[in-house]
């Protein structure tokens, strides 16, 4: 494993390779449930899986979503990109106004900084989630 590649002349560039964190496995029950009931946010409840300030992980966060019958994550933004997929249930992602359905076997792509916000259907939803950053709490949600 190379740990520093140290220029051999002036101007050479320097690439760090750092470790991979180690792999691990994570049950959806071991994570505490986040979220509820709230005016600004919605009524969706999240469970964070992969997180490095929960895991040993790095560059991805990812979890599960559960909506109950017609719940709601509102409207927001936020820099990095996301990815949705489908678990159970069904709902509508819309991204800058264009609706988009989601349920099981489907993956949905949010752009940085795009306006979004999921609306469950009649026998609510659960879907996973996944953002290309260390930590949860590295994502600034923008609402209104």
């Amino acid at each position: 494993m190379l740990a520093n590649h140290v220029p051999e002349t002036p101007g050479d560039v320097v690439h760090t390779i750092v470790p991979s964190a180690r792999g691990f496995a994570e049950h959806v029950d071991h994570q505490t449930v986040e979220g509820g009931e709230d005016p600004v946010f919605g009524n969706v409840e999240w469970r964070t899986l992969i997180c490095a300030n929960k895991t040993p992980s790095n560059g991805l966060v990812f979890g599960v979503a559960s909506f109950p019958c017609h719940g709601r994550l509102n409207p927001h933004r936020h820099e990095p990109a996301e990815f949705y997929y489908g678990l159970t249930g069904s709902g509508t992602v819309t991204i800058e106004s264009e609706d988009l359905p989601i349920g099981p076997g489907i993956a949905v792509f949010i752009p940085a900084n795009a306006v979004h916000g999921v609306v469950a259907g009649e026998e609510g939803l659960c879907m996973a989630y996944g953002f290309p950053t260390d930590k949860f709490e590295n994502v600034a949600y923008e609402f209104g």
